[in-house]
């Protein structure tokens, strides 16, 4: 190979490999410009645990700085129950302040141990953490569950364990809790599955990330596996709170764990007029009105419930009332609509939507505006036939005399 191709090899090399080194050495940098000057944001690893009588609680704590400014956070205990001590430290200090560079987290970890035996029950803690300047301040909550039961939490051979014991949506959606199910026997065992609700509700257990159900989970000895429990609320259940209670035992062995279901309720109206007509008659500059009603068909309170009109060119809609502040589940007020055709619209049909906006859900409602003349216009007409009769009458009169 001569040395005239061996050199324009290396020229288109260069040209290639030059631009991609400087690509990849200045792709940080772009990074760093795509984060904002300052953002942070603080979380506990779980929000929600249940522990036995006996146990402590420890847990990480993130602070994750988005930004590109270094932080300094400032973490205290804003509150907790009676009879604990709680800290949060690192691997080892106790800390009240934590140094964060742009762009990484830090990890702390938060303790809580009871002084002496607490009472079965639900113990909340809250944890507060601030920037230097106060621009970011936090406060976060953890729900320690005491059960009362030192079985629940593995004595007897099974420990039960959920990140998410509370979750909480609307009516008509599907929870899903995700359970940690520990063998602490020393033989493969077969575990049964049971699972307790309110009444008409559906309860299945499945494997994690499959779609079958399961009533029973084979481990071996010293493991552990996920299910997912899949709870679908019953028709028309109301908002509030549901306790579900899940019991796992494999012989003599026995653990037992509560969830909560929270119900927000489903959200839904129903739009119309009494008679299913949805059209009407107007004159032109002249006020014509027509009733319609708005229901609450959800199983939530519907709150500040407003109208919005979507009309032709200088005509005029209003409503009575101008919104309504609440409707209560299953109840039903009437509204009046004023529409005002332009003084200059054209004889004809013309096409006025309205739209009823509810809280999380709205409905639509399209009229039919049939715009007449002004009756002025028909007595006018009324009027000119008459003369014209009058008129031709004489004129058969006089020249029929004639």
């Amino acid at each position: 190979m001569n040395s005239h191709v061996v050199g324009v090899r290396r020229q288109w090399a260069l040209l290639v490999l030059v631009p991609a080194l400087v690509l990849l050495l200045s792709l940080p940098a772009w990074a760093k410009q795509d984060r904002p000057q300052r953002m942070l944001s603080f979380a506990a690893e779980y929000p929600g645990v249940i522990v036995g009588p006996e146990d402590d609680v420890s847990m990480d704590l993130i602070v994750h700085n988005k930004g590109k400014k270094d932080e300094t956070v400032f973490v205290w205990i804003e509150s907790k129950p009676e009879d604990w001590k709680v800290r949060i430290k690192t691997y080892r200090y106790e800390i009240t302040g934590v140094h964060v560079p742009g762009g990484e987290d830090r990890m702390l970890t938060f303790e809580a141990a009871h002084e002496k035996k607490v009472a079965p029950g639900d113990y909340v803690f809250r944890i507060g953490a601030r920037s230097a300047d106060r621009h970011f301040r936090f406060i976060r909550q953890i729900k320690v569950t005491v059960t009362a039961d030192k079985k629940s939490r593995g004595s007897n051979g099974i420990v039960l364990t959920t990140s998410y014991p509370v979750l909480r949506g609307p009516s008509d959606a599907r929870f899903e809790f995700s359970i940690e199910v520990e063998s602490q026997l020393d033989d493969d065992a077969i575990f049964d599955l049971f699972a307790k609700g309110p009444d008409g509700w559906e309860l299945n257990f499945k494997p994690a990330y499959e779609s079958k159900y399961i009533s029973s989970l084979r481990l071996k000895a010293r493991q552990s596996s996920s299910v997912a429990l899949e709870v679908k609320p019953a028709p028309g259940a109301g908002a509030g709170q549901y306790p579900i209670t899940i019991n796992v035992s494999s012989g003599p062995a026995k653990a037992k764990a509560e969830l909560t279901v929270v119900l927000t309720g489903t959200y839904n109206l129903e739009v119309g007029t009494v008679d299913g007509l949805l059209s009407l008659t107007a004159r032109r500059g002249r006020e014509a009105n027509l009733s319609f009603f708005v229901k609450n068909t959800g199983s939530a309170p519907n709150n500040n419930i407003e109208f919005l009109s979507f009309k032709p060119e200088n005509w005029k809609v209003e409503f009575r009332p101008e919104k309504i502040d609440t409707l209560a589940p299953g109840e039903l007020k009437q509204v009046e609509v004023l529409i005002t055709p332009y003084e200059d619209a054209l004889v004809g049909d013309y096409a006025v939507d309205l739209r009823v906006e509810g809280e999380k859900v709205s409905k639509p409602l399209s009229l039919r505006v049939t715009v007449k003349a002004s009756a002025a216009w028909g007595w006018i007409g009324i009027a000119i036939i008459i003369f014209v009769v009058l008129g031709l009458t004489a004129l058969f009169r006089k020249f029929g005399r004639r």
